[in-house]
């Protein structure tokens, strides 16, 4: 808390006007008389978003003493826009008045610079405190009940009904829906994030076949028309056919079992995490922070946890929970997991390879390897975001909250704040764009050869077919699937072969032109001789007490044009992946040569 001297609170004004006021401009000197807290916010800020929650109880113990006012201060550009905040104000259950200032006037005038920032106003039109960040809900709550009996002794306290008007709701199937999930069944299953349900929907995308949740908000697990949920976001459905929940402001991970519609919890405590608490433990004792998606990968299932900026792994044989990537910090950093910063992960997706993330706040494409190894596609930094298309290094993304895996190993981006849907080829290595003027996009789902988008903001499903090519499937030769290999146990070579083609050099202006990348399934099976390295060659430790199980090797190596006269030459990256199920067997090879001959990437 920051104190401060008798100072004059600052008028409000913003030139988006006001919203949950009935029209009405509210002024500090008609609340003259009430406990005034400024909540500057943006939406896009997931510590904003808690801050929100934090401020329920407050709001609702003092109705007649203290007004909240939210002031939003945007960061990204289309939360300049008017429509934008309004949808907002909907999508987060503010039940305030909420002054929209688009171009920071309000901000300006408090010297804020945080999102968020919470001002108290005592009764007389006095600035009494200030505090950044999110976590200061109690501290506020003990301010507001000394200012109570200062200013009611004073008599200069004067209680009353909240200046707020509720909007009038629209009758629409889903309201602000977040994530989709295709089901065996054809249906697909869509978290109603803003009415706190899961809704299962028919294969037209639009008819509502089932309602899970009771519609109001809470954590409660149970049969479906009893259970309650908090926002729910992402959805990932497991082999048993059951699927696994992100209930974002309960802080929990649930499950859901379509065939008997039960709803239980398998992670959280439903209390937020605080920073100190342990991070890795039994599920349900580890309190988790807005897990926001959830991907099941390699036998695990991994969470985007936007509000501590970490990926987090929920393992369902030990029932644990443990930090896969990410220190907490937030930013834009790659490299081994545990060194690794994101900026508030929102979406996932996944293919034998790569667990591919939509890193929000930095507005960017990341994806983390088999090895634990965090790298980045698409993105360079906190304040770097706009619609731009072309080479992967100087696209631009804004704000995207979703992930698709497509046939041909691209993938689709959900471009939340650019309302588009965007692609990225790590073949090309291009950023193109599949649709605009969609509102919101915050998933998608494959469809035979189209893609389901969620318009999170037009509250429903939009069909669209998919250019042919990101609808066929990656050619054999850039992922090579083979029969069951019998090799010794014990020290297996593994020699990767590449010659660079004619009329090119290995590209080694950089450091090492090629890189390996081995792992395995189950990872017991590898004693030695996993991850990432330079070298094409490597002996593998197997252990013999694993009879059988698949090696995952990845190679790649760059060359350019050998042109002595060419200051600028053309350069190339040469990928492959192959898949290999073995079976350890006494007295069979102890060499697996492998030859790198895919497709070239310009």
């Amino acid at each position: 808390m920051v104190k401060r001297a008798r100072v004059r609170a600052p008028k409000l004004a913003g030139r988006g006007g006001w919203i949950n006021t009935g029209g009405r401009e509210l002024t500090l000197t008609a609340l003259r008389g009430r406990i005034v807290v400024l909540d500057f916010w943006t939406f896009c800020c997931i510590n904003c978003l808690h801050a929100l929650d934090e401020l329920r109880e407050l709001e609702a113990g003092h109705r007649d003493t203290v007004v909240i006012v939210g002031v939003h201060s945007p960061k990204f550009a289309h939360e300049a826009e008017h429509g934008a905040v309004l949808d907002a104000v909907e999508r987060y259950a503010v039940e305030h008045p909420v002054l929209d200032d688009p171009e920071l006037d309000t901000w300006k005038q408090y010297a804020v610079r945080a999102w968020p920032t919470l001002v108290v106003i005592d009764p007389e039109g006095y600035v009494v405190a200030q505090y950044s960040g999110e976590g200061h809900a109690h501290t506020i709550e003990r301010l507001v009940q000394e200012l109570e009996a200062e200013h009611a002794a004073k008599g200069t306290l004067r209680r009353g009904d909240a200046p707020y008007v509720a909007p009038e709701p629209e009758p629409t199937a889903l309201r602000f829906p977040g994530k989709v999930l295709a089901l065996p069944s054809g249906n697909f299953l869509v978290s109603d994030t803003s009415r706190h349900q899961l809704v299962e929907l028919a294969g037209d995308g639009e008819t509502p076949v089932r309602r899970i949740g009771s519609g109001k908000r809470g954590l409660t697990d149970g049969p479906a028309e009893r259970a309650r949920f908090s926002e729910p976001q992402g959805l990932a459905l497991l082999p048993d056919d059951s699927v696994l929940v992100a209930d974002t402001v309960n802080h929990a991970l649930r499950r859901y079992d379509p065939a008997t519609g039960a709803v239980t919890t398998l992670a959280g405590t439903g209390r937020q995490r605080r920073h100190g608490e342990p991070a890795s433990g039994p599920a349900r004792a580890i309190s988790l922070s807005s897990p926001w998606d959830v991907a099941a990968w390699h036998g695990r299932v991994w969470i985007a946890m936007a509000g501590v900026h970490q990926l987090w792994a929920y393992d369902p044989r030990e029932e644990t929970v443990t930090v896969t990537a990410g220190t907490a910090d937030e930013g834009l950093v790659d490299g081994p997991g545990p060194e690794a910063l994101f900026a508030q992960p929102s979406g996932l997706a996944v293919t034998e390879e790569r667990l591919w993330v939509a890193d929000a706040e930095t507005s960017a494409l990341r994806w983390v390897d088999l090895d634990g190894t965090v790298r980045t596609a698409v993105g360079t930094g906190l304040f770097d975001f706009g619609l731009r298309d072309g080479p992967a290094g100087q696209a631009l993304l804004q704000h995207p909250l979703g992930i698709t895996a497509l046939p041909d190993g691209s993938v689709a981006i959900s471009d939340t704040y650019n309302n588009a849907l965007r692609r990225y080829d790590p073949r090309s290595g291009e950023v193109s764009t599949l649709a605009t003027d969609l509102r919101e996009p915050s998933d998608a789902v494959l469809a035979g050869d189209d893609i389901v988008v969620v318009e999170s903001a037009r509250h429903r499903l939009t069909r669209l077919r998919l250019p042919e090519e990101a609808a066929r499937p990656a050619p054999l030769t850039d992922r090579m699937r083979r029969g069951t290999t019998e090799v010794a146990p014990g020290t297996l070579h593994l020699e990767v072969t590449f010659e660079a083609p004619a009329g090119q050099k290995p590209d080694t202006r950089y450091g090492p032109s090629t890189r390996l990348l081995v792992s395995a399934t189950p990872p017991e099976l590898l004693r030695d001789g996993g991850g990432a390295g330079s070298s094409l060659s490597r002996p593998l430790q197997l252990d013999p007490a694993v009879p059988a199980g698949v090696l995952h090797v990845s190679a790649t190596a760059a060359s350019c044009d050998d042109d002595p006269d060419d200051p600028h030459p053309a350069c190339h990256l040469h990928q492959q992946t192959w898949t290999i199920p073995v079976r350890l067997t006494e007295g069979a090879t102890d060499r697996l040569p492998l030859v790198l001959a895919g497709p070239h990437v310009d």
